[in-house]
């Protein structure tokens, strides 16, 4: 794992979380997988690569590191758009949506293929703290201390035929909870599937989140589980996971299948391929204001190149973007 150790003046998460919600994770998160057993030490806990972030406290950051994006703008400001196609329809109508019981259906290439339950998918897996960058292919960006699990050890607990070469993953189709889903207007053939190859899917710091900012996943920002994948758009990181399946194949994604010369299978983040429509140079990280839009030169792989550079050696990032 990538787990580092603390560095000299680096802070944890302990103190980026409010204590009282640090302390009581156990509770917070009782109604969400009550199998799973958490972490509770900075030990465990993972930051981005060569930087921890700090909390937004008001306060400038020190030098080089990144600001934790305030809870209300992460939790407000979303795409979800089995909610609705604009930024604060999720958090308007996403407490219509129901996640409690919920189950998660693995199947293909695993030795044990079965709708799990939520708690008993987790069950034995340990929590812990991720603080990632977010980078929209809409060039805005935050920075999100997550609490997840590592999608590989979901993986291994199923395990995984090794014919395997691809992941797919599905959102929850449910029109009468989800009123985005129900839109003649949406143009998106649902359910929500995206994929990963399985080597990003082992990756250490790709992640099954459960929540957030020391609390459970809110509905908007795709409770009970979602995926988050940190060098790559943030479209790729599914929400309100309930399939997974293993396959030899490249499995469809939403985006890339309603327009594929825009949205590719891998969406790197990578500042020298642009959008068709725009640049991806930079990012507008937020908070930002028309008067200070606080624009960021975007990094390649969005600051984690040191890690999954590797899994693309060989390949033409512009013709696999």
């Amino acid at each position: 794992m990538l787990i580092r150790s603390k560095k000299p003046g680096a802070i944890l998460p302990s103190e980026i979380t409010p204590e009282t919600s640090y302390l009581n994770r156990r509770r917070l998160l009782a109604g969400i997988a009550s199998g799973v057993v958490l972490a509770g030490c900075a030990e465990s806990s993972a930051s981005a690569p060569d930087e921890q972030a700090v909390a937004s406290d008001g306060q400038a950051p020190a030098p080089g590191l990144d600001a934790i994006t305030p809870e209300e703008i992460a939790t407000s400001y979303n795409n979800f758009y089995e909610f609705g196609t604009g930024k604060g329809d999720p958090a308007r109508y996403a407490h219509e949506l129901t996640t409690t019981p919920w189950s998660v259906s693995v199947s293909g290439l695993v030795d044990k293929p079965a709708s799990w339950a939520l708690e008993d998918l987790l069950a034995g897996l340990t929590p812990e703290d991720r603080i990632y960058r977010f980078r929209c292919v809409e060039a805005w960006s935050m920075v999100i201390p997550w609490l997840g699990i590592p999608l590989s050890a979901v993986l291994d607990k199923v395990g995984v035929d090794s014919s395997a070469k691809y992941v797919a993953f599905e959102t929850l189709k449910r029109p009468s909870e989800m009123r985005g889903q129900r839109s003649a207007f949406s143009g998106i053939d649902w359910p929500y599937v995206e994929g990963l190859r399985i080597d990003e899917a082992m990756h250490p710091l790709t992640t099954l989140a459960v929540g957030m900012y020391g609390k459970p996943l809110p509905n908007q920002n795709g409770a009970p589980l979602r995926l988050v994948v940190p060098w790559k758009y943030g479209f790729k990181s599914i929400k309100s996971i309930v399939g997974i399946r293993l396959t030899r194949r490249e499995p469809p994604t939403t985006w890339n299948r309603l327009n594929a010369r825009e949205y590719g299978f891998y969406s790197n983040v990578n500042p020298e391929v642009d959008h068709p429509r725009w640049s991806q140079a930079s990012e507008r990280r937020l908070p930002s204001t028309f008067l200070q839009p606080n624009r960021i030169e975007t990094r390649m792989f969005n600051g984690y190149a040191e890690e999954v550079a590797s899994l693309y050696s060989g390949m033409d990032l512009k013709k696999h973007y």
